[in-house]
């Protein structure tokens, strides 16, 4: 038997609303601009949201209105709340991307060196592991009831985690629930309620299959949580990479996505990682699956591939690998065209994890018949 463990973090989270803000002005680049090269990052505190990075566009962009409405739009719309869209100083410190890295991308090589994963596996319809997608669920579910029941006094900032026991054969029970919802004054008895009938239970509803007669469920730990979003806690665009991807199953490279155009393998090659994994399961190559890219700047192909399918496979993991290469493109400039990259909104990536969700291209499977 083995325990394992994920989390999520609601848009109202200040790490999470970072992301949302660096995502939200990329996209309006690419509206602009869609050869636009964007490595944009936010810090957010109280009153404040810092915006800065490197910026090659032909357009202009009014960052200031666009990090507002990032803000308004979440819910962070009085300063009772910890943070005000309205009235939060913006400061601006943008420049140019070095043209020493357009010598490399340009000719369609790699923006920069590094590590990428990309995990599928057959324990859950989206082909993800069950514990963060249980984890997202919740999240989904808190900003649901949060803007479709306005009187109930929750607020923006949540984070959920959730802990799954596994035996040899996959996942069987769910375990522990931990919940905690930002909440109005004097609410810290209602919330708990709130958050147990509204939150966790329709959510573990759609998870009936798996046990539950144990769990164990913490709502508001600590007993109170008033003070949150940038208030409580700085936000920075790119600490929640683990939320963002496979919840700790899957290793990571280290490198963040919000905020970056697609010529940064940071996350196109990341996409493609989890495009080409779901298509080996969905071809029943594997159950489980871990594809790994490595990039030199400035070089054209992946210097390295690696497809650890964990004993699961139906053919040999060379054969597989054999057939990835043959039909795919994995250069930098083959990844963006394959998955549609320049017309891709990156904004709701920022929320709920850069995986699962079957709006995103990466996540589409009808390729699965080219490794058949």
């Amino acid at each position: 038997m083995r325990i394992y463990t994920s989390e999520s973090v609601s848009e109202g989270h200040p790490d999470k609303l970072a992301d949302q803000i660096s995502d939200a002005l990329l996209d309006e680049c690419l509206v602009q601009d869609e050869n636009a090269r964007v490595a944009i990052e936010t810090l957010l505190t109280r009153g404040l949201a810092v915006v800065a990075g490197e910026v090659t566009v032909e357009g202009y962009i009014d960052v200031a209105d666009i990090v507002r409405r990032t803000i308004k739009e979440v819910g962070y719309t009085d300063t009772e709340l910890g943070f005000d869209g309205n009235t939060c100083g913006v400061m601006v410190a943008l420049q140019e991307q070095s043209p020493d890295i357009a010598l490399g991308v340009d000719v369609g090589g790699a923006g920069d060196q590094g590590m990428m994963f990309g995990m599928a596996t057959d324990e859950t319809p989206e082909l993800m592991p069950l514990p963060i997608s249980l984890a997202h669920a919740l999240t989904r579910q808190s900003a649901k009831v949060r803007k479709e029941n306005p009187e109930l006094g929750l607020r923006p900032d949540a984070k959920s985690q959730v802990s799954i026991r596994y035996d040899e054969k996959g996942p069987r029970a769910i375990e522990t629930v931990v919940f905690s919802q930002q909440h109005g004054p004097g609410m810290e008895d209602s919330v708990k309620d709130t958050v147990r009938t509204r939150i966790i239970e329709p959510v573990l509803e759609e998870y009936s299959e798996y046990d539950q007669t144990r769990i164990e469920t913490h709502i508001n730990p600590t007993g109170k949580f008033e003070i949150g979003g940038p208030q409580a806690d700085t936000g920075v665009t790119g600490r929640k990479i683990i939320v963002d991807t496979y919840g700790g199953m899957c290793p990571h490279g280290g490198g963040a996505f919000s905020g970056k155009d697609p010529t940064k393998v940071d996350r196109s090659a990341a996409y493609m990682a989890r495009h080409l994994a779901k298509c080996i399961v969905k071809a029943g190559l594997a159950h489980r699956v871990v594809v790994q890219f490595a990039y030199a700047i400035g070089v054209v192909q992946p210097i390295a591939l690696n497809i650890e399918t964990f004993g699961t496979e139906t053919v040999a993991p060379e054969e597989i690998e054999r057939r990835v290469r043959k039909n795919f493109d994995l250069s930098p400039k083959g990844i963006i065209e394959h998955l549609c990259l320049k017309e891709t909104k990156y904004l709701p990536t920022a929320k709920n994890g850069h995986f699962g969700n079957p709006r995103f291209p990466w996540e589409r499977t009808k390729e699965a018949e080219r490794l058949r």
